[in-house]
C-alpha cells in the first residue's frame, strides 16, 4: 500500500508500507480530520464576558452553581425517560461520536442514528 505525503511547500512523496501500517495510519487521518472538522464548529470570544456577564468568564456564583445543579438533574432526569435506543446513540453523538460512526457500531443506516438522535433532540427541546 503506498501512502501519499503532501509537504508545506508543494512536494509529494509516496512512502510504500504494509497493509496493517497503512491502514493504521489511514484510520488516524480520518480522525484527525474529524477532530478538526469538529473543532472548526466551536469559536470563543473574549468580549463575550462584557455581553453574557461575569459567569461566562469562569467566576461561578452560588446562585449560578445552583441552576447548574439543577438543570443537571432536569437533564438527567429527561435522559432516563427517553427510550434505550435513543439514550445510547444521543450518549454517543455526545461523546464526540460521528453519526456514520454510531451507525456502524450499531449495524444499522446512519439515517436510523440521525432520524433517533433528532428525535431525541426534540424531546429535549419540548421539555426543557
Amino acid at each position: 500500500m503506498k501512502i501519499r505525503y503532501e509537504f508545506v511547500d508543494g512536494e509529494v512523496s509516496e512512502v510504500e508500507v504494509t497493509e496493517e501500517i497503512g491502514s493504521v495510519i489511514v484510520e488516524s487521518r480520518r480522525l484527525e480530520d474529524n477532530l478538526a472538522r469538529k473543532e472548526r464548529y466551536h469559536c470563543y470570544s473574549l468580549d463575550a464576558v462584557d455581553f453574557e456577564g461575569s459567569g461566562y468568564a469562569g467566576k461561578d456564583t452560588p446562585e449560578s452553581l445552583l441552576e447548574q445543579t439543577a438543570d443537571k438533574r432536569h437533564i438527567k432526569g429527561l435522559l432516563e425517560e427517553l427510550p434505550e435506543v435513543q439514550k445510547r446513540r444521543l450518549l454517543l453523538y455526545a461523546q464526540g461520536k460521528s453519526l456514520r460512526e454510531i451507525a456502524r457500531l450499531e449495524g444499522v443506516d446512519h439515517k436510523a442514528v440521525k432520524k433517533s438522535i433528532e428525535a431525541a433532540k426534540k424531546y429535549f427541546l419540548k421539555n426543557f
